[in-house]
């Protein structure tokens, strides 16, 4: 009988075992099939997240009304990021324009080694090696027209995604109040507060992260426009707001400003391609080890090593959206230790006394 039992004991944990695996491995699953909404949904939590602070303070000074105020302050932002769009985009399409008109003169002229295009490729070899490889020049030409449709594809998910995104953080901004009452409801008292304590310092830490990532693309963009002027580049300003407005990816959004404000600036002389090239190349180093530890340690109260490292570990973890949460993710996991590790030390040194409305 005792061997019948145990029989049956280690079927049913060989069972379990074997649920527990088969559920993991569905839940896994599940979440790649799902990523991309998953990741839409992660994305609108943050801004969520950060743009709460902002209606929970027009709604006690300008609107009583939440809906209103929720939409009073997504019109502001969605025109804020209008009137960046439009500053960048209007001299850019006048510029695109005139160097349309400008193309077949500067092919012309680039054909014959004269210009500024054609003395760099002059300088480079790449003129006499595309006048012995012709043939080859074509054929990676059309090459490169084969994925448009692809980058066409990609352009309206990204354009889906940005709309799924505001959406989900109007809604999500909209319920707060609803939510989080909802949530507290379910706990005690003490609990209840703990909770309401714990987003309150999440949100400032995500605003603060926030406003100190805006900070140091303002350097960025500021610092740009220096050398460009300095250089005498033109369009120094747009270029500069562009690269400011690209520091704020992580990761890649310096990189992308820097191939822009280079590139112009090659066009404009070879030596003032080399120059801002040199520039960003010091400054990305600056940033990544300099400013982007000492600010967000200031706006996020993360000591320089643990922003440092946060961002390394999840850039190699997840990429560019790793790099963003990275910070966020970082002092809400610090708010946490410092919640419930150092509160449970006080009552082990007060004799083992719980907070009230607490059981342990």
């Amino acid at each position: 009988m005792t061997g019948r039992a145990d029989d049956r004991t280690t079927a049913r944990r060989v069972a379990i075992t074997i649920g527990l695996v088969l559920a993991t491995a569905l839940g896994l699953l599940l979440v790649y099939a799902t990523r991309r909404v998953l990741v839409w949904l992660l994305v609108a939590v943050f801004f969520a997240v950060a743009l709460n602070p902002a209606v929970d303070w027009t709604q006690r000074r300008l609107a009583r009304n939440r809906s209103v105020a929720t939409l009073l302050v997504f019109l502001a932002a969605f025109g804020l990021l209008a009137a960046l769009i439009a500053v960048i985009v209007v001299p850019l399409v006048d510029e695109v324009a005139r160097f349309t008109n400008q193309l077949p003169t500067i092919l012309d002229e680039a054909r014959a080694g004269r210009g500024p295009l054609g003395r760099l490729l002059d300088r480079t070899g790449l003129l006499r090696y595309a006048e012995t490889h012709q043939e080859q020049v074509r054929q990676y030409g059309d090459r490169l027209r084969e994925p448009t449709l692809g980058v066409v594809r990609g352009a309206f998910t990204a354009v889906a995604g940005l709309v799924t995104v505001a959406v989900l953080a109007y809604l999500m901004v909209l319920q707060a109040p609803r939510l989080t009452r909802g949530l507290v409801g379910l706990v005690n008292d003490g609990h209840g507060e703990r909770l309401r304590r714990i987003g309150r310092e999440s949100a400032r830490t995500v605003t603060g992260y926030l406003s100190g990532n805006l900070l140091i693309s303002v350097i960025c963009g500021g610092l740009t426009f220096v050398v460009l002027v300095v250089m005498g580049v033109p369009f120094a300003g747009v270029i500069a707001l562009l690269v400011g407005i690209a520091d704020l990816v992580p990761l890649v959004g310096a990189t992308i400003g820097a191939i822009a404000a280079a590139g112009a600036a090659f066009l404009h002389s070879p030596r003032a391609g080399i120059v801002v090239l040199v520039f960003f190349v010091v400054y990305q180093q600056v940033e990544n080890h300099v400013l982007q530890p000492l600010i967000l340690s200031r706006t996020v109260q993360l000591n320089p090593l643990t922003v440092l490292v946060s961002i390394l570990l999840a850039a190699d973890l997840a990429g560019i959206l790793g790099a963003l949460l990275a910070i966020p993710a970082a002092g809400i996991i610090q708010i946490l230790l410092r919640e419930f590790g150092v509160r449970r030390r006080v009552r082990a040194l007060d004799g083992g006394t719980p907070e009230p409305g607490t059981a342990d």
